[in-house]
């Protein structure tokens, strides 16, 4: 199965699990639990990512002079070519394979093929701090494991961090210059869509939080 369907596959199981449990649970769905089940499955594929970018960190810087090289010959893009690459079952969960993603995201970015930068830096704390709590508000936001103030409170620190972090990566990128190496239609693909998601979803999160924290109950998630 292509790399790009992999992950789609996997995102997809883990938020349908999460809606499915709740319709288990409460008997309903809700759309603001069907979007944080999916931002969450998103960042639980993604800490794994960054797993792999920081025990691959040499691969990676390797591989991207590799990248580089063949966009420069054929002219193709190395993101499209990673994400459409058939990943054999018994490689899938396999860090080098997936250490490709960033060397293919360093023709955007150079951060992630440098271990000096910001953007690996808090990419790889994502990928080791954030599964744990991540785990957590998945489990509180679906069927209320904890009571709301509590989670409430892990939310807050959680989605503050994310929001936070995602919109300094933007501002470093820019301060850097590196919008000035790549096409607009680059941008907006590779930089602009994802980080806004990655800002405006967490930013809608601390809503949430707040919501949790005040009324003392679940009734923003519909529970």
């Amino acid at each position: 199965m292509p790399a790009g369907a992999l992950s789609a596959v996997v995102i997809a199981i883990l938020t349908l699990l999460g809606i499915g449990t709740r319709y288990y649970v409460h008997g309903d769905l809700n759309a603001i639990h069907g979007l944080f089940s999916l931002f969450f499955s998103t960042n639980l594929l993604i800490c794994y990512w960054e797993a792999c970018l920081f025990f691959r960190r040499d691969c990676i810087e390797k591989r991207a002079v590799y990248w580089r090289e063949r966009q420069r010959e054929t002219g193709r893009t190395p993101a499209v070519e990673f994400l459409i690459t058939p990943v054999p079952l018994r490689r899938i969960f396999s860090p080098t394979v997936w250490a490709e993603a960033w060397a293919t995201y360093s023709m955007v970015d150079e951060s992630y093929s440098d271990r000096r930068t910001f953007g690996f830096i808090v990419d790889i704390a994502n990928g080791f701090f954030t599964p744990v709590p991540t785990l957590i508000l998945y489990g509180v936001f679906t069927v209320g494991l904890l009571p709301a103030v509590v989670a409430g409170i892990i939310a807050a620190m959680l989605f503050w961090q994310w929001t936070y972090v995602s919109s300094l990566y933007w501002v470093s990128f820019f301060v850097a210059g590196r919008q000035a190496l790549i096409t607009k239609r680059e941008f907006l693909v590779y930089v602009g869509a994802p980080n806004a998601f990655w800002v405006l979803c967490p930013a809608f999160g601390l809503y949430v939080s707040v919501r949790l924290i005040l009324d003392g109950n679940y009734g923003v998630l519909g529970f």
